[in-house]
């Protein structure tokens, strides 16, 4: 499944595995919410609530589309955050794999805190 991430300065389109997560995000789509930046990453609030699936992970590939189930949030990191070890990409907490962007996820860095974020299927 695709979706597209569109804010001020950018777009970008992201392939979601099957997983109960991506599910329950596809069946809330559209979704507008206000972006936040933590270091290298932008996150926000979906109003969508799931458990933590077994295979969460906290340190993922630049450019991995997560869900921050603590937040009810959507976590996409492009580079290292404030708790990162070297370059990797730390989240706060484990969080569920949903899949990964299409493009380069470098363009995150124009999303600004506080700008309008709209995902919707592609």
């Amino acid at each position: 499944m695709k979706i597209r991430f569109l804010w001020p300065a950018g777009q970008l389109t992201a392939t979601l595995d099957e997983t109960p997560t991506a599910k329950a995000l596809a069946d809330a789509l559209p979704i507008s919410a206000s972006a936040n930046t933590w270091g290298e990453e932008v996150y926000f609030d979906t109003r969508v609530s799931v458990a933590l699936e077994h295979d969460a992970q906290q340190v993922v590939e630049p450019g991995t589309v997560a869900f921050w189930t603590e937040g009810d949030a959507l976590a996409l990191p492009y580079g290292p955050t404030p708790i990162s070890r070297g370059g990797e990409s730390r989240l706060a907490s484990p969080c569920n794999v949903l899949g990964s962007f299409d493009g380069d996820p470098r363009l995150l860095a124009t999303v600004r805190d506080g700008d309008p974020i709209r995902v919707e299927l592609a």
